[in-house]
């Protein structure tokens, strides 16, 4: 069984020189983890930490400003091809940044002046149909004006609350200016309206009487030369968003590298002259990572590897080693399933792999469909080759083409494709008539009125819990060969996921088959097998304390371990029970599927038929329906059967993930 990949510790020293151009390496590289700072020795009063350099971070951050300001969104950065900036690209990005400043500057300035311009004939136009003196109307004995400015979503309240007692009358084209009339006796309670919607009074001249044409001219060529003025430093912007994306990308990616590698230096132990780097990598990339180095600083550089158990940290259990795991790109994929539910502990059994075939044989089985598998295979290939962009989850494509394959050959031996059996009546036949009489499909779970279709169920649900069976097998055992490797021969024995606990399990099952399929009865001996291990399994703590030399042997009294134990013979047996028995949703899901298929098809035929319009979009719908839905939900249920009857087999600690220093664009 693989294990997880083997790691060691190296610790480097550097010099001052080097130090930038080694650290850079380590970034692109991408497979060195820096050891955990707590377990570094801390640096002495005199000795100070480096400072980030200001300028490099104050550029990279108005690099990325302005970066986001021209509205690129997408991060198409590849940091492993670029390089700390030079004198020359530092001269670059500063010119670069001037010149966008320079037209911020402008287009700023153009918005303000547009603002002023724009304001100006509005008002303007506010007065344009005034054309009786202000001063003359406003000295009417019974009637009180007011002129002045609102906003012009409260005209419409303004003008309901004063409906029958004032007349609200707009001034040119807004409704922001305006001319309010009521009587000198309703004056207070006009003011009262006009303070609630935040009137604010204009100064008339006292003789004025409009705004001439020729002014109100002016004004509006005004306001379109600023509006053009406007538009082309828009369309300036646009233009150096396009000619500079390209540079801008490639200055950021250089500045990124270059604050990161002073971040780094910041927490490095140093003297005046050398720096210290610790940190763990895959043992398979020591040899090179080592003559990279050597020739990158031209020997001038100490190396040291160490072997984790070498590490005083890892002795101390200080420090933990990383965990990485090596596989090829199908079951890399099922990773992040793994580390979902926790890291696996440094040298113990990958499950990874098991986890791969687990997952794919489980969907394939709950969701048997030729023609709906070849719809997963054909997103998965289309994920893989970026054709059909799902963001993140493209990264999980194998799994997509993985569990259609399976599904599509579940469909095979079911003979449903989109539901029909039609289509693969053939292939069945001539697989069939290799072994006897042909027949179709060869395995029918499709709802039949024949009597032996219960048989065919209870054979579905058979060999779902006999996959259980294998998957609770393949659990226990990862966990007492974990237990072994790790010294902890108490825990590997005894217990209930020990082998005692297995042993328990396995015979039960043996026996159960034997009374089923031999019609065997129990014998003595049979009894005392499943007593003894099943005993180990409950009453395992002294035994384990024995082992591992701890003392008391009995920790907490002997009443409290028998009542404990006692409990445990019922935790045992209940919980292989139910992790056996749990398997039978496999069963289940295989045939809701089939019934699923069945009742589209159904619906077609009720909609006119396959060959119809109404029958041709039911089967769109309804398939599409199954693949999405069912589809989430198979895969809910496939992940809830590695978490809790094969994961809780071993899992009972959790490591470290491995997570390498990379360069990154920080947001």
């Amino acid at each position: 069984m693989a294990k997880t990949t083997k790691m060691k510790l190296l610790e480097l020293m550097v010099l001052k020189e080097d130090v930038s151009a080694v650290i850079e390496y380590i970034g692109k590289r991408e497979s060195f983890q820096f050891q955990s700072k707590e377990n570094q020795k801390k640096k002495s009063d005199g000795e100070l930490a480096q400072k980030i350099s200001n300028v490099d971070s104050q550029l990279y951050d108005e690099l990325c400003n302005i970066y986001k300001d021209l509205g690129f969104e997408d991060n198409n950065f590849d940091l492993k091809k670029s390089s700390v900036p030079t004198d020359e690209e530092r001269n670059q990005i500063t010119k670069l940044i001037s010149a966008y400043r320079d037209l911020q500057q402008k287009i700023q300035e153009e918005n303000e002046n547009f603002t002023k311009v724009d304001a100006a004939y509005t008002e303007a136009m506010a007065f344009s149909n005034l054309q009786v003196s202000f001063s003359e109307l406003d000295h009417l004995s019974f009637l009180s004006l007011k002129i002045g400015k609102i906003s012009e979503s409260d005209f419409d309240v303004l003008k309901n609350a004063l409906e029958g007692t004032a007349v609200v009358i707009p001034l040119g084209n807004v409704k922001s200016h305006i001319l309010v009339a009521s009587s000198k006796k309703n004056r207070f309670a006009l003011d009262a309206e006009l303070k609630k919607v935040h009137f604010v009074e204009m100064t008339v001249p006292q003789d004025f009487k409009g705004v001439p044409e020729s002014v109100l001219d002016g004004l509006k060529n005004k306001k379109f030369e600023a509006e053009q003025m406007l538009e082309e430093l828009k369309t300036e912007k646009a233009n150096f968003a396009q000619t500079h994306k390209e540079k801008l990308i490639r200055l950021i990616s250089s500045l990124a590298i270059a604050v990161q590698i002073e971040k780094v230096k910041q927490n490095l132990e140093s003297t005046e002259l050398v720096y210290r780097i610790a940190g763990w990598i895959p043992a398979k990339e020591c040899e090179s990572y080592m003559k990279d180095l050597d020739n990158l600083t031209e020997s001038r550089i100490a190396i040291r590897a160490y072997e984790p158990f070498e590490v005083p940290a890892i002795l101390s259990g200080k420090e933990e080693v990383p965990v990485k795991l090596t596989h090829g790109k199908f079951v890399h994929s099922f990773e992040r399933m793994i580390f979902s539910y926790g890291s696996p502990v440094y040298g113990t059994i990958d499950p990874t792999p098991w986890v791969a075939l687990f997952f794919t044989l489980l969907f394939g089985i709950m969701f048997g469909d030729c023609g709906q598998g070849l719809v997963l295979l054909l997103m998965g290939i289309l994920m893989s080759k970026k054709v059909l962009d799902m963001g993140k989850w493209n990264q999980f494509s194998p799994i997509f083409m993985a569990v259609g394959i399976s599904s599509s050959i579940m469909g095979l031996l079911t003979g449903e494709f989109f539901g029909t059996e039609e289509l693969l009546e053939p292939f069945a036949h001539w697989v069939t008539g290799l072994f006897g009489k042909p027949h179709a499909p060869i395995v029918k779970l499709m709802p039949s009125s024949d009597p032996k279709s219960i048989y065919v169920m209870f054979g579905v649900f058979g060999v779902a819990v006999a996959i259980g069976f294998v998957i609770n097998t393949c659990g226990l055992i990862i966990n007492i060969i974990n237990n072994i490797i790790r010294k902890r021969y108490g825990e590997a024995l005894f217990g209930k996921n020990g082998l005692a606990g297995a042993i328990f399990f396995w015979y039960v099952i043996a026996l159960v088959l034997r009374m089923v399929l031999l019609h065997h009865s129990p014998q003595v001996y049979d009894w005392v097998i499943i007593c003894v291990s099943l005993f180990f399994a409950a009453f395992a703590s002294p035994f384990e304390r024995l082992l591992s030399g701890e003392k008391p042997l009995l920790e907490n009294g002997f009443g409290t371990y028998l009542i404990s134990s006692i409990v445990e013979v019922i935790e045992v047996i209940s919980g292989y029970l139910s992790n056996t028995v749990s398997f039978v949703r496999v069963g289940a899901f295989a045939l809701s599927h089939a019934v699923l298929n069945f009742t589209i098809m159904t619906l077609t035929s009720l909609c006119g038929g396959k060959g119809t319009v109404g029958g041709i979009i039911v089967m769109i719908i309804g398939n599409a329906l199954i693949v999405v839905l069912e589809g989430m939900i198979v895969a809910i249920q496939v992940v809830r059967l590695q978490y809790y009857e094969f994961f809780s087999k071993f899992f009972h600690e959790t490591g470290k993930e491995f997570t390498p220093f990379k360069f990154e664009i920080e947001k």
